[in-house]
């Protein structure tokens, strides 16, 4: 059907109800691949200072899932890392215990995303949000309101 493999699967289950099958028309983000020197320290530093459980291995990935059920799949590479940004929506008790996490291990964190306001948290639609950067130089975001809610 389609030039994809998914694709042939995805459009023979539509209208299905079996387990893991969409019943209905939806686009979800799934996962997303994260490259890193050291999966073991990038996917721990994730999941700790989010507070999500431990990563688990999928083949050679180590994988950290968030709680709407998308995953972060960390591989190793020995070549050239782009640093990409990776933002997460979390709740008032989580921005508090992500934000302590990164004080008490003396993170920098900004902002901003041209990290020009370091040591300073933004309220943007009336949340509270900032920015850290991961082992590798991701730069990692949480934010306890979705940009353009309002505030």
């Amino acid at each position: 059907m389609g030039q994809y493999a998914g694709a042939d699967r995805q459009a023979s289950s539509y209208g299905t109800s079996r387990p893991g099958t969409l019943t209905k028309v939806s686009v979800q983000l799934n996962h997303t691949i994260v490259s890193c020197r050291d999966q073991q320290r990038s996917a721990a530093f994730l999941a700790g200072i989010l507070g999500l459980p431990a990563p688990t291995r999928f083949g050679h990935f180590l994988v950290v899932e968030a709680d709407n059920n998308v995953s972060l799949d960390f591989a190793e590479t020995t070549g050239k890392i782009t640093p990409q940004h990776y933002a997460f929506l979390v709740g008032e008790e989580e921005f508090d215990a992500a934000f302590s996490r990164i004080r008490d291990q003396d993170l920098r964190y900004w902002a901003d995303p041209g990290q020009a306001r370091p040591g300073v948290i933004n309220h943007r639609d009336g949340g509270r949000g900032l920015y850290f950067e991961d082992p590798d130089g991701h730069l990692l975001e949480i934010i306890t309101r979705p940009y353009g809610s309002g505030g």
